[in-house]
């Protein structure tokens, strides 16, 4: 997996991102944990999903949000970084791709929830460990939108019992990763597991 550091504007902002591309009309944004708790592009589980997407078939987009790494802007409390989002998904539109996920970890499933709540996504998203007991999620509008979600059985910040019967309220797929807390250390092999098993089955257009 090659990814090159590209730049995209969002509003008026240039974002910096990672941009591995792979044949075909399939790519995913992958969102990062919080930044003002030193989440970015970099962090472990924003690795693991790159190398899994781009395993199966996506070209992959992840990038730091306002204010983060070299991406210009500043912390917008999820209102901004939606935008941020929106940009990125212009992006892989004037690469070719078609079929877009989107892909978010802890605040980065967070924002992508904002985003979806007013809109359709274009095909589909996955959400790991959105910290449901550490930020204010709005759920009303994720119904039908959302395809899977994983958490760990240990995860400070989102109850794994608590977070399976919201998945069966918007009616998505529930995945657990054994042992592992919000930060997935030593267990990214697992969740990657469970991440390819919903991408082998070639899920549906939401």
């Amino acid at each position: 997996m090659k990814e090159q550091q590209i730049f995209f504007k969002s509003e008026r902002f240039s974002i910096e991102g990672l941009y591995a591309s792979s044949a075909g009309p399939k790519g995913v944004i992958i969102t990062h944990p919080h930044p003002l708790m030193g989440g970015s592009m970099r962090n472990n589980v924003v690795d693991a999903l790159a190398s899994s997407f781009y395993q199966n078939g996506f070209s992959t987009l992840r990038f730091n949000f306002r204010g983060t790494g070299r991406s210009e802007g500043t912390y917008d409390n999820g209102t901004g970084e939606q935008e941020d989002i929106k940009g990125g998904r212009v992006f892989l539109e004037e690469n070719g791709k078609e079929e877009i996920f989107l892909a978010g970890y802890s605040f980065g499933a967070w924002v992508i929830a904002k985003l979806i709540a007013g809109e359709r996504p274009l095909s589909n998203v996955i959400m790991i460990s959105p910290p449901i007991d550490f930020l204010d999620f709005d759920l009303s509008g994720l119904k039908g939108k959302v395809g899977l979600i994983i958490c760990g059985d240990s995860d400070e910040f989102c109850p794994a019992g608590r977070l399976k019967e919201i998945a069966e309220e918007i009616g998505c797929r529930f995945e657990v990763v054994k042992g592992a807390g919000h930060f997935y250390h030593g267990r990214e092999d697992e969740l990657i597991a469970h991440l390819d098993g919903y991408l082998a089955q070639k899920p549906r257009t939401l």
